[in-house]
């Protein structure tokens, strides 16, 4: 929705106060469907204060989350205005503008004119800057070269909308090198014999690799932070994932990478029929639903920690982890695939045309 997409780009933000960012998070909380007591465990407020803010959005969208009873320095440029140019930038632009991608002028000129916001072609891209936005490098998604994409999308998309009866289907993937920061710590200079490697202006204490798997159908979530990211350890958390589900056909989404393929692999799916493996397209994995799942750990979890060794990190992931499993919650998978494979198309077409054109 246009609405979360505003929120999570409030949470998201550098120029964003903590204070406006909790708010924001408040909300999409409770429109995942939380309950409230989480939400307040989670953002550190009161009951009172959770029902407040939800109120406030309920009644006056982005602007009630400003507490304008604070005597707060004026801002030139709202907190909603900002979220609105992130938003609409990570969408593509409407039909009827005939643009192919955004560009700093056009989105301007695409606020002023249709929702009256006027802001300048130089403040977009700042924004851009800031927030590692380039519309004009990347498309809404990548086009798979896999010549059995089709196939493929075809076979993920029809696990997703329906799912074998009785079957159980896990997505599953990693995500490597998650750094721990510490962000309280000042930047030093080298000569006082601090060696820490540094990443910008934090103190980076070392990476872990998180192995983790999403029950498709219950939303259910199960994670394991392992040192290594090798076919060893992947074998390992796929018999763990797959353990809960003894005596039931399992279907695994995964991508097509050489850890997930190794001998050792092949051989333990040989031994165990009832798990099968569904490859995403080559450079897909946008269709993994545990993606999606990765997204929101980043956003809510780990992007904004402060985490003074790789120890505190893992534990911040478990946790978080086991709360997200409290009151877990499945995906809604709506897109059919003639849907995206439809898409796909049109914008194979549109970039056939623009490289026919630049050739006259």
């Amino acid at each position: 929705m246009e609405q979360d997409a505003e929120l999570r780009a409030l949470v998201n933000s550098r120029d964003v106060s903590a204070v406006l960012a909790t708010r924001a998070r408040i909300v999409l909380w409770h429109g995942e469907g939380r309950r409230r007591k989480d939400i307040a465990e989670l953002a550190g407020v009161s009951l009172p204060t959770v029902d407040r803010w939800v109120r406030r959005h309920a009644e006056h969208g982005l602007a009630g989350l400003d507490d304008r009873d604070r005597a707060a320095p004026r801002v030139q440029v709202p907190p909603r205005v900002r979220a609105r140019v992130v938003a609409l930038t990570r969408t593509s632009p409407p039909v009827e503008t005939g643009l192919s991608h955004w560009s700093t002028r056009g989105l301007a000129g695409y606020l002023k004119r249709v929702e009256g916001i006027c802001v300048s072609w130089s403040y977009v891209a700042r924004v851009w800057r800031e927030e590692g936005l380039a519309p004009h490098r990347h498309a809404t998604f990548k086009l798979s070269k896999d010549p059995a994409f089709a196939e493929k999308v075809s076979d993920v998309v029809g696990l997703y909308l329906d799912p074998p009866g009785g079957a159980v289907v896990l997505s599953i993937d990693e995500k490597t090198q998650i750094q721990a920061l510490d962000r309280t710590q000042p930047l030093l200079p080298l000569d006082f014999g601090v060696t820490e490697k540094r990443t910008h202006d934090y103190v980076r204490h070392g990476v872990t690799n998180l192995f983790a798997a999403l029950d498709v159908g219950t939303g259910r979530v199960i994670g394991e932070c392992r040192p290594t990211r090798d076919g060893a350890n992947f074998l390992a958390f796929l018999k763990k994932a797959v353990k809960p589900h003894t005596g039931k056909e399992v279907h695994v989404v995964l991508d097509n990478l050489s850890t997930h393929t190794t001998p050792e692999v092949e051989a333990w799916l040989e031994e165990n029929p009832h798990v099968r493996f569904h490859f995403t397209p080559v450079g897909s994995s946008w269709i993994n639903q545990i993606e999606t799942w990765f997204g929101i750990l980043t956003r809510q979890s780990i992007r904004r920690g402060t985490f003074t060794s790789v120890n505190v990190l893992i534990k911040q992931i478990k946790d978080y982890i086991d709360t997200w499993n409290v009151d877990a919650k499945p995906f809604a998978w709506t897109a059919t695939s003639e849907e995206i494979l439809a898409k796909v198309r049109l914008v194979q077409t549109n970039i056939k045309k623009l490289v026919d054109n630049n050739a006259k």
